[in-house]
């Protein structure tokens, strides 16, 4: 009966090869999407050289992207037996993340304008300092003398990155805006996990890709009320990014072009990154995923000319040393699943 039940353990060579389907996958992707959404940020397009201006925008079009993407695959699962809805969280669950997971991203893709899409990449991966400095200030939290050696060396990291650099062509460079932003992205984002991991606890058994549908279709309802609503409602004033959107997609066929590239990859990278997660642990997704933004920067600096300084090298060095050694702490204690990055 137990050998009908379990299913036989997979070789070593099979393990790999599956972990290096799933690297694969990850650095596909979100390669791909960065080296997009760079060019989204600085390419001029047409006669007039027009700029794309509503890079939030992109968000909304992902979630709805992803929504689409996980409710077909949701409906698989429940088809097949390989999930039961008496087991998820229910879809309304998640209208607070769903709101922080809105307004998170929107700023960090607004800081494009001010900032590098290096430096955005850089900015982003110090989630752990925000935390830990508002769990000693607020909470009173205690952390090992390693995560303090991890945030020293992310936050020194992104100071001297931040010192002198170039402004790389972006609409209009505000360094202290643009890592402003970045800093209320991550703020944000925290809030999410820590309604996901609420949801988690309420339902052991949820799964990912009904997390992954739900959030998106909260985020796609919220963006488009912020995208279209201005267009409808009498008085407002307001610019209806939605149509503008539109408008310059209609106008520019090739931004189009990035902007579904841009879609497919962010949903095919969740993907990628919730069945990593399933299979081999988040230490080993951490490890994947922090790596990528890594090569996010590298490849910035070589596809699209972007190069750094040397003290800039210096703060790369100094985060991506931090975030692997927090990775590897990280992955020794017990956790939930968070959202996809």
């Amino acid at each position: 009966m137990t050998a009908q039940t379990e299913k036989p353990p997979r070789s070593r060579l099979a393990t790999l090869f599956l972990l290096l389907v799933c690297v694969v996958g990850i650095y596909a992707s979100y390669l791909t999407q960065g080296i997009v959404n760079e060019h989204l940020q600085l390419k001029r397009f047409g006669s007039e050289q027009e700029r794309f201006l509503h890079l939030e925008a992109l968000n909304g079009a992902q979630a709805v992207t992803c929504f689409v993407w996980a409710w077909i695959i949701l409906q698989v699962m429940v088809v097949t037996g390989r999930a039961s809805k008496a087991d998820m969280a229910s879809w309304h669950d998640y209208w607070r993340a769903g709101i922080t997971n809105s307004v998170g991203p929107a700023c960090g893709m607004v800081a494009l304008k001010n900032i590098t899409y290096s430096a955005q990449v850089l900015a982003k991966s110090c989630k752990m300092v925000p935390v830990m400095l508002m769990g000693v200030m607020l909470h009173g939290k205690r952390y090992t003398f390693i995560e303090y050696v991890c945030m020293s060396l992310i936050g020194l990291g992104v100071a001297a990155f931040a010192q002198k650099g170039r402004s790389g062509g972006v609409v209009s460079p505000n360094p202290l805006l643009g890592y402003s932003l970045c800093l209320v992205n991550l703020a944000f984002d925290g809030y999410t996990n820590a309604t996901q991991d609420e949801i988690n606890k309420r339902h052991p058994r949820n799964s990912s890709i009904h997390m992954m549908c739900w959030m998106n279709f909260w985020t796609a309802i919220y963006y488009a009320a912020y995208m279209f609503l201005p267009c409808v409602l009498p008085g407002t004033g307001g610019t209806c990014t939605g149509m503008d959107l539109v408008s310059f997609c209609t106008r520019h066929p090739d931004a189009l072009l990035d902007l579904v590239i841009f879609c497919l990859c962010g949903a095919i990278g969740q993907l990628f990154i919730f069945f990593t997660i399933k299979t081999f642990g988040s230490l080993v997704t951490t490890l994947v995923c922090t790596t990528r933004k890594f090569f996010n920067i590298l490849l910035s600096v070589v596809w699209n000319g972007n190069p750094l300084l040397a003290n800039q090298w210096l703060g790369v060095a100094m985060v991506f040393a931090g975030l692997l050694m927090q990775g590897y702490m990280k992955g020794k204690k017990p956790h939930h699943k968070k959202k996809a990055d």
